[in-house]
């Protein structure tokens, strides 16, 4: 397996703190949930019930009283949170699915993926992210510079026996989407024969990938990075594929509306018009604000307790998309990170306001 980095900062969605063991704790083992008032319920009443929200991880300790008991008897540690915090979590009315995504530096095994199924309810879901393994193009050394190419680069063999496979066979009808999340390529290898060859690639894992596991129908995702491969002919590629592009809301890519142009290129037929049907799930990782950095939104933001960059724009493009896709009677998964507005619940509360409305 291609070493994987030791630092996290150039993947900036990256759960924290997630491997180090627990830390004693006066309080057991034991998180409960916050009491939600009758807004946020009635909310979550109200939103159709294909609309999967929720954030990319979830065990920050700022979100008391928004996700966790608020309390003083119940200050929760982020080891503590990310062991036992799962449970409530999935507890609040607006979140049906979470993002896992510490599967992109290392592999899981179908215990852990049973153990995180086991913890919530049956119509939750999870959206994973596939292994650097596969996902970037290059090995890299400690400080995650590139040391030389990747030769299980979009592997399809790699990609199923450590992600797809064991994926399903532990989450069973509780998996997601599996996302594809390209690295950023490194500059010196961009180039437009370059791009030409990985959509290729791209498509030729798609390919080779299964449609079926026994009962289970896998929903693969391409998240891209690189803005140069959004291309009509990764559109085209993507169609072909029956895949799904994954919106992915981050600094180094195109904004919202743009994205999502390329998707309804993807789904529309020449005589649709304007009456516009999504041809698959609806699929979106909001990642970071546009204007920052990831260690600048870091600090900016943390606790992660309160909304600090509302962007206006940007929800109302997704609450359209979710529309789209409700119209469809296709289903959406929508990730939230804290790092987009400052508070990864707050934004879900917000845009789940835009949807009903």
């Amino acid at each position: 397996m291609p070493p994987q980095p030791e630092t996290q900062s150039l993947f900036e969605d990256a759960d924290e703190d997630l491997f180090g063991e627990p830390t004693a704790s006066r309080f057991g083992e034991t998180v409960e949930a916050a009491e939600f008032d009758d807004p946020i319920n009635r909310l979550g009443r109200q939103l159709p019930h294909n609309v999967y929200l929720g954030t990319s991880s979830w065990f920050f300790p700022g979100w008391r009283s928004l996700v966790w008991r608020s309390d003083t008897s119940a200050q929760y540690s982020e080891s503590q949170l990310a062991r036992h915090g799962l449970r409530a979590y999935a507890q609040h009315p607006l979140f049906r699915c979470v993002g896992i995504d510490r599967t992109f530096y290392q592999p899981l095994t179908v215990s852990e993926y049973t153990g995180y199924a086991n913890q919530v309810p049956q119509d939750f879901r999870f959206v994973l992210k596939a292994p650097a393994m596969v996902a970037d193009a290059v090995m890299r050394g400690k400080r995650g510079e590139a040391v030389q190419p990747n030769p299980l680069f979009l592997d399809a063999s790699a990609m199923l026996d450590h992600f797809v496979a064991p994926a399903l066979e532990g989450l069973r009808g509780r998996a997601g989407p599996l996302v594809l999340q390209l690295s950023p390529i490194p500059r010196e290898m961009k180039g437009d024969a370059w791009n030409i060859e990985t959509i290729e690639r791209i498509g030729a894992l798609l390919t080779a990938l299964p449609s079926r596991l026994g009962e289970l129908v896998p929903l693969y995702a391409v998240e891209l990075r690189d803005p140069e491969l959004l291309t009509p002919r990764f559109v085209r590629m993507m169609r072909d594929c029956g895949a799904r592009m994954c919106i992915a809301l981050h600094p180094r890519m195109p904004a919202a509306a743009r994205q999502s142009a390329a998707l309804r290129a993807m789904d529309a037929h020449d005589d649709e018009g304007d009456d516009w049907r999504l041809k698959g799930p609806l699929v979106v990782r909001w990642n970071l604000a546009a204007h920052l950095r990831y260690e600048e939104a870091k600090e900016r933001y943390a606790p992660f307790d309160r909304m600090v960059d509302p962007d206006i724009p940007t929800r109302g493009t997704l609450a359209h998309l979710i529309h789209v896709a409700i119209k469809s009677e296709q289903p959406s998964f929508i990730i939230a990170n804290n790092k987009a507005e400052g508070s990864a619940p707050l934004t879900l509360v917000e845009l789940a306001k835009a949807v009903v409305r």
